[in-house]
C-alpha cells in the first residue's frame, strides 16, 4: 500500500453490472483514480480511509445526450448569445451535471463548437469541477432543417458536402459526429415526421466517422427519417419517438443503441403552456402516449438502450439525469435495467467501457453516494446533496 492509496469502507455496492448490492462492502482507489482492489467484509488498514456510513454506492452517470451551450430557460435554444456567453454557460452546465451525478458526458451539438475548446481546457487542467467530455462541436443539418441556427450547424445538401464537413468537424476535435435525419418539436415550420438529411447524406457522414474510429448519431424523432438513419448505418438513434418493430428489430440486428431522451419531451407539455409557442407544446405533447408504447416495444424486442436527457432543451436542465432512470422504469425496465443504460450501455456506446460505466477493478472510481437503496426506488438517485466522486476524489 502507498500513502496515495485510499480504502472507501462500509457501504452498499450497485456496480452497475450485477442487479443486487453487495452489502458490508469496501474498495481501495489508486494514485490513478482507479479501484485497485474491492471486496466485502473484512479488509487490511490503509492511512487515508473513508468510512461512508452505510450509505449506498452506485456508478456516476454516463448522459449521452446533452447541450451544454443552450438555456433550458431562454427558450430560444441559446443561439442569440456570444462565444463568450456560449462558454460561459457550457462550463456552468457541466458542473450542474456533475453535481446531479453525471461523471461523464456526450455532447450533441454546441454552438461555436465551444465543447470541442472546453475540453482542450479539461486536458490541460484548467478546469474545475467538471466530468469527463466527449465533444461533438457544431451538428450537421440540411439547409433550413433542425438546428440551422447561427453558429450551431453545419449546413450539408448533398454527400459531397457531408464529407468534407465531417472532415472539417473532426479535423477541429469532434469525437462524435451528430446529424439530423428527421424535424423535431423546437424547430418551427417543420415535423417529427419530416425526412431531412438523405440516407446517402448521412451513410456518408457515417463512413467518415468511422474512418477516424468515431461514432456517428442521428436525431430521429419520427419515419421515415429514422428507418433513413437505420439504412445509413448510424451507431445511435436519439429520440427514436415513433420506432416501430421492424425499425426496433433491424437496431437489434444492427447493434444500435437507442436514447430516448424521456424527461425532454416530458417536461415541454408540463411547464410549457402560456410559455411556448403552442405549436411546439402539441408536438411533444401529442407523441408521449406513443413514445412509451413505442419505446416499451423496442425494449422488449432487445434493443440496447442508453442514458441521454437532451440537457438544455426547454425547461430541460443539466440537473435533470436523474430524473430519466425513473421514466426508464415506465418502459419496463427495473431500476437495475435503467442504471445500466448508462452503466453499460452508454459506456459501450461511447466506447469508453474499459476504464468507465461500471465500479469494477482496474476502472476509474467515478461514483456518488446516497442515503437510499436506488435498486428499490429510482427516485433515490434525485437526491440533491448527494455526494459526487470523480476519479476517487470528492467533487460535490
Amino acid at each position: 500500500m502507498t500513502k496515495t492509496e485510499t480504502l472507501f469502507y462500509n457501504f452498499n455496492l450497485f456496480d452497475g453490472r450485477t442487479s443486487e448490492n453487495e452489502t458490508d462492502a469496501w474498495f481501495v482507489v489508486d494514485e490513478n483514480g482507479q479501484l485497485k482492489d474491492r471486496g466485502t467484509g473484512h479488509h487490511q488498514n490503509f492511512e487515508n480511509e473513508v468510512n461512508l456510513g452505510g450509505r449506498y454506492v452506485m456508478p456516476g452517470f454516463i448522459n449521452v445526450h446533452c447541450h451544454i451551450t443552450s438555456h433550458p430557460d431562454k427558450f430560444d435554444g441559446g443561439f442569440n448569445v456570444s462565444e463568450t456567453e456560449a462558454a460561459v454557460f457550457g462550463y456552468q452546465s457541466l458542473q450542474q451535471l456533475l453535481k446531479s451525478g453525471v461523471t461523464f458526458v456526450r455532447e450533441l451539438g454546441t454552438s461555436y463548437d465551444v465543447d470541442i475548446k472546453l475540453k482542450r481546457l479539461m486536458k490541460a487542467g484548467q478546469l474545475n469541477h467538471v466530468p469527463e467530455l466527449q465533444p461533438s462541436g457544431r451538428a450537421f443539418s440540411m439547409t433550413g432543417g433542425h438546428g440551422d441556427a447561427p453558429h450551431a450547424a453545419f449546413l450539408v445538401d448533398s454527400p459531397d458536402e457531408m464529407r468534407k464537413s465531417v472532415r472539417q468537424g473532426l479535423k477541429n476535435g469532434a469525437e462524435v459526429i451528430k446529424m439530423m435525419a428527421t424535424g423535431g418539436v423546437m424547430t418551427p415550420g417543420d415535423f417529427m415526421a419530416d425526412p431531412q438529411l438523405s440516407v446517402e447524406e448521412m451513410r456518408t457522414g457515417v463512413v467518415e466517422a468511422h474512418h477516424k474510429g468515431r461514432r456517428a448519431a442521428a436525431h430521429a424523432e419520427g419515419n421515415p427519417g429514422i428507418q433513413n438513419a437505420l439504412d445509413a448505418g448510424v451507431d445511435s438513434i436519439e429520440h427514436g419517438f415513433y420506432v416501430n418493430e421492424q425499425e426496433a428489430r433491424q437496431m437489434v440486428q444492427q447493434g444500435t443503441y437507442l436514447t430516448p431522451t424521456l424527461v425532454a419531451e416530458l417536461v415541454i407539455p408540463k411547464y410549457g403552456h402560456g410559455v411556448l409557442p403552442e405549436w411546439e407544446i402539441k408536438k411533444a405533447a401529442d407523441a408521449l402516449d406513443d413514445t412509451y408504447k413505442n419505446l416499451s416495444k423496442a425494449f422488449e424486442l432487445g434493443v440496447k438502450f442508453t442514458c441521454g436527457t437532451d440537457a438544455g432543451t426547454p425547461f430541460n436542465g443539466f440537473d435533470k439525469t436523474p430524473a430519466e432512470f425513473e421514466l426508464l422504469t415506465k418502459l419496463g425496465m427495473t431500476p437495475a435495467q435503467a442504471y445500466q443504460c448508462s452503466s453499460l450501455n452508454s459506456a459501450e456506446l461511447c466506447q469508453i467501457n474499459e476504464d468507465h460505466g461500471t465500479l469494477e477493478v482496474g476502472k476509474f472510481a467515478d461514483f456518488q453516494v446516497l442515503d437510499a437503496d436506488p435498486l428499490q426506488d429510482p427516485k433515490a438517485v434525485q437526491q440533491g446533496d448527494k455526494e459526487v466522486y470523480l476519479h476517487g476524489h470528492r467533487e460535490f
